[in-house]
């Protein structure tokens, strides 16, 4: 954990319960990884779904890293931040003719998720750049809801699918600049994400010659808990960089650039979740820890069945050394608010602190107003140790300010 004790109890008596703190050394630390990791030859790009705060965006900026969006207002913030329409590539799925006239209009690149898609972007803009998200039938997740290839997903274009996807083409003078699939969120072996690659590369070379890129996609994973091991890069090279070689010595266009759209992996080990102990009771002979971090702060458990580690910072020592295990729960009015089962924390008391780690990506970006709960602030620490805050509270007035 990068706070100290006396950091976070400070944090949440200045800027309130629950907390989101994102540490600037391990974001840029894990921008760094990624570029050093396939040594140039794949581009990452960030998938700001997993975290859309336009400070930590302006961070990744600076590191050299571009960015995927899927709806308009993810491209807007992206342009708060500073990124122009060369930085972002478009990925939606089912977007309305608005938004890909939004996209268009903007001049930024737009990936076609189905044939009625890459139809509609015809009628819009004919001659228009585009690219393709095929489905390679090949899939990987931590979860079926994550997963996002194979054959029972509603993303991409299936390969039988290509000929009539050129015929599309052809006939609004559309220009195929590259194509790019998404396998799913959260793989930690490199197996799946090799296959799929080997599959998508084949059906380049099938289909389309002349392309400006590959997009590989994404979905790295980061150990969630303790007992797991990190994504091997060196591996993913070993299985990745021969199947570019081999392709690049066929394919016509010998520039053609590679990509990748690891989202989770940049932002979630920079991001701590605080919150504090309102509540401590036994029922039923389980024992249960009340706290502020309903699902509304942080949606992943309840929604994927996720695990964070989690830690008890102790407003004060109580010399235990060991604690039963409770149920650390929120204040939703829902049975499944439970962000951590089972866990060694059975001596918290009220005014303590749990700290839920790991939890940069799909934290604050998943949360909402349920229950007319409000969503939390949220700080940067900088490199230079200081905190500052990058997005405020949610208020009670701002419940209403649209009404």
């Amino acid at each position: 954990m990068f706070l100290s004790r006396e950091e976070a109890f400070g944090l949440l008596s200045q800027f309130g319960s629950p907390l989101y703190v994102y540490s600037e050394d391990i974001l840029r630390a894990r921008c760094r990884e990624l570029c050093c990791a396939f040594s140039g030859r794949i581009r990452p790009s960030f998938s700001i779904k997993a975290n859309s705060n336009a400070a930590l965006l302006r961070i990744i900026r600076e590191e050299g890293i571009g960015a995927d969006a899927v709806s308009c207002g993810e491209i807007f913030i992206l342009e708060y931040a500073g990124f122009d329409s060369s930085e972002i590539f478009f990925i939606p799925n089912n977007a309305s003719e608005e938004e890909l006239r939004f996209a268009v209009g903007r001049n930024i690149l737009v990936s076609a998720d189905s044939l009625s898609q890459l139809e509609t972007l015809g009628r819009i803009k004919k001659g228009a750049r585009v690219s393709l998200r095929i489905n390679p039938g090949i899939g990987a997740g931590h979860c079926d809801k994550v997963v996002t290839a194979g054959h029972a997903t509603k993303f991409g274009i299936e390969p039988a699918l290509c000929t009539e996807a050129k015929k599309i083409i052809k006939a609004f003078g559309l220009k195929l600049e590259g194509v790019n699939q998404h396998i799913g969120s959260l793989f930690l072996e490199p197996g799946p994400y090799v296959e799929a690659a080997e599959a998508l590369l084949s059906i380049v070379l099938e289909h389309f010659p002349g392309l400006c890129f590959v997009d590989f996609g994404g979905g790295f994973g980061v150990p969630y808990k303790k007992s797991e091991h990190r994504l091997d890069f060196a591996a993913l090279r070993d299985g990745l960089f021969p199947l570019m070689d081999s392709f690049a010595a066929r394919y016509d266009n010998k520039g053609i650039s590679f990509k990748c759209e690891p989202g989770r992996y940049i932002a979630a080990e920079c991001g701590l979740l605080l919150g504090s102990v309102n509540a401590v009771k036994e029922c039923f002979g389980r024992r249960y820890v009340g706290t502020d971090l309903g699902f509304n702060v942080l949606m992943r458990p309840v929604l994927y069945d996720s695990w964070h580690e989690v830690q008890l910072i102790k407003k004060e020592d109580d010399g235990c050394a060991s604690a039963p295990l409770a149920d650390i729960t929120g204040n939703i009015c829902e049975s499944g608010d439970i962000i951590a089962a089972e866990r060694p924390v059975g001596n918290a008391q009220i005014g303590d602190i749990i700290a839920v780690e790991n939890a940069g990506a799909y934290g604050y970006s998943m949360a909402s107003n349920y229950n007319s709960r409000l969503r939390p602030a949220e700080v940067l620490k900088t490199s230079g140790g200081e905190f500052r805050l990058i997005r405020a509270a949610d208020t009670l007035q701002s419940l209403t300010a649209s009404f």
